[in-house]
């Protein structure tokens, strides 16, 4: 239980720092200001933290081709703030829960108005 809770406080300090310096110190220009990080995963032995992120406009495979060349520095930047004997190494992967999320309101929505107008054709029946 110990280690679950260390993982998850070393991965919400991962997001806090990936995330400012995403706004701040990057500098390739594959990389737009719509990008926030969402969510960290790290591994229970520490080497990997899976950072998910949500881009938003812009291509999405340069914008992530831009992170993972970053990725180093990050890793650079994440050590000097975060005191741990191995800095874990950044896996950038896409967020896409929400163009998920949409197209299930979507779905629901024409569902909900199919049968609306189902309803309505068997009232006027009546």
């Amino acid at each position: 239980m110990a280690s679950y809770n260390r993982t998850a406080r070393i991965a919400e300090e991962i997001k806090k720092v990936v995330s400012t310096m995403l706004i701040s110190g990057v500098k390739d220009p594959r990389i737009n200001s719509m990008v926030s990080v969402t969510d960290v995963e790290v591994t229970n032995d520490l080497r990997y933290a899976y950072v998910y992120v949500s881009i938003l406009g812009g291509d999405q495979d340069s914008t992530l081709l831009g992170l993972k060349s970053a990725g180093g520095y990050l890793r650079r930047e994440l050590g000097k703030s975060i005191k741990l004997r191995y800095i874990p190494e950044i896996i950038f992967k896409v967020d896409d829960s929400l163009e998920r999320g949409m197209y299930m309101e979507k779905l629901i929505n024409s569902v909900n108005k199919k049968s609306s107008d189902k309803v309505e054709v068997e009232d006027d029946d009546k």
